[in-house]
């Protein structure tokens, strides 16, 4: 009987995958600190209309009454 012979393909081909992966994450970085901020690419009148819903957002969570009173919080001990 002959000994076995050690490979090392599953070695290999770990490394393969690991340079695939680092390749593409590069790619990918790349890709987006060239396309810049998405900001940048938001038409003008878009703007004023989110404004105007976070404003309206904001009047409703002042008009919201917060306040627990104390009897309430006794109730559920």
């Amino acid at each position: 009987m002959e000994p076995d012979k050690k490979t090392n393909g599953a070695m290999i081909g770990l490394v393969i995958i690991i340079l695939i992966l680092i390749v593409g994450g590069i790619y990918i970085w790349q890709s987006r600190t060239q396309s810049g901020a998405p900001e940048e690419g938001l038409p003008a009148e878009t703007l004023p209309a989110a404004e105007a819903d976070l404003d309206a957002l904001e009047q409703e969570l002042d008009a919201a009454d917060l306040d627990i009173e104390a009897s309430v919080i006794d109730s559920v001990e």
